[in-house]
């Protein structure tokens, strides 16, 4: 397959949208990551999906709409909580489980009963949403198991030759995933992925907010995904991803006693001129290091990188999304000091 890179033309819009009506793929510029675009209630375009990112079947997709409103055609149920959340963050980087109806096929949720509904801010997805007139499945555009891409060029050089187009939205300005959640009860939710809409500003209107277990941790045997990224090993380049969570004196002295030619560390802004050995920076705060997070990864792989320490962000707002993300690229691997 020819893969097409589009502008974000409203005519080259209109392309992108008539390939996904027509059962295409398309790679398309989110405000989180990129994602491969299908029409999410078509079975057989659902399947390219998982055909062009070599993704298990069992790991659930999102659907995007243009707006909430529209949730209860694809849906059975909708609790007042949802309404609300949607209302405070919609559009914007935040997924809300709910149980699916027959418009929305087994696949399409990765064998569940239900569906993760997002309304994206991206003006360049919602635009082709409304051209198209199809709900959108839209998983992020990379290659299964590798960091997600923020970049046309990420896309085109992990998708060329498997999708039809990709749309050139320019940089995405989350960086990281949306936030995923499921609502318990009345007024409670369990984050199931954290993202950029954190447990702090979820708090503000649900008396509960809990952090799943999956989150930090690896699902226990035979336990289904309820939420994309939770199951598999995600994010990870092909270089050896470690966390070291430690204060900088005890970082530096431990990349010492480990160095080698293909060693590098992934550190703070505010470490490089104290820090010896080889490295890249990924922002101070939580923001910066979700937005560059994916990108740096990527690079480490293009410069040779065969090892990767990196110094552990803080696990509180944005955070916990860029910890979870990382210590699914280490498999889990982190060094305490």
């Amino acid at each position: 397959m020819n893969t097409v890179l589009l502008s974000d033309s409203n005519n080259e819009l209109e392309k992108a949208s008539d390939l996904i009506r027509n059962g295409e793929i398309v790679g398309i510029p989110t405000e989180t990551v990129y994602g491969l675009g299908a029409d999410a209630s078509n079975a057989n375009a659902v399947r390219k999906i998982f055909e062009a990112k070599g993704r298990p079947a069992d790991n659930p997709l999102i659907v995007h709409l243009a707006d909430f409103s529209q949730a209860k055609d694809f849906t059975t149920y909708i609790p007042e909580l949802a309404y609300e959340l949607a209302e405070r963050f919609c559009p914007g980087p935040l997924t809300i489980v709910l149980p699916k109806n027959k418009k929305i096929p087994m696949i399409t949720s990765g064998g569940l009963d239900t569906i993760g509904i997002r309304i994206p801010s991206h003006p360049v997805m919602h635009r082709i949403i409304e051209l198209s007139g199809r709900p959108i499945a839209a998983p992020s555009a990379n290659t299964s198991g590798y960091p997600s891409p923020t970049l046309a060029e990420h896309v085109m050089r992990d998708m060329n030759g498997k999708i039809a187009a990709v749309v050139d939205g320019g940089c995405s300005e989350f960086g990281v995933e949306s936030t995923v959640i499921a609502i318990e009860g009345k007024s409670s939710v369990r984050i199931l992925r954290p993202g950029c809409v954190t447990k702090e500003m979820l708090s503000e209107l649900c008396s509960e907010v809990i952090i799943d277990h999956a989150i930090l941790h690896e699902l226990e045997a035979g336990q289904k995904a309820a939420s994309p990224g939770m199951k598999y090993k995600h994010y990870s380049p092909k270089a050896n991803i470690i966390i070291v969570d430690s204060d900088l004196d005890s970082f530096i002295a431990y990349v010492g006693a480990n160095i080698n030619d293909d060693v590098y560390s992934l550190i703070f802004d505010k470490d490089k001129d104290l820090f010896p050995y080889r490295y890249m920076t990924y922002g101070n705060d939580s923001s910066e290091q979700a937005h560059l997070l994916f990108q740096r990864l990527r690079e480490l792989d293009d410069v040779g990188a065969g090892k990767v320490f990196v110094r552990a962000p803080k696990t509180e707002g944005v955070g916990l999304a860029v910890y979870n993300r990382l210590i699914r690229a280490a498999g889990f691997e982190v060094i305490r000091i």
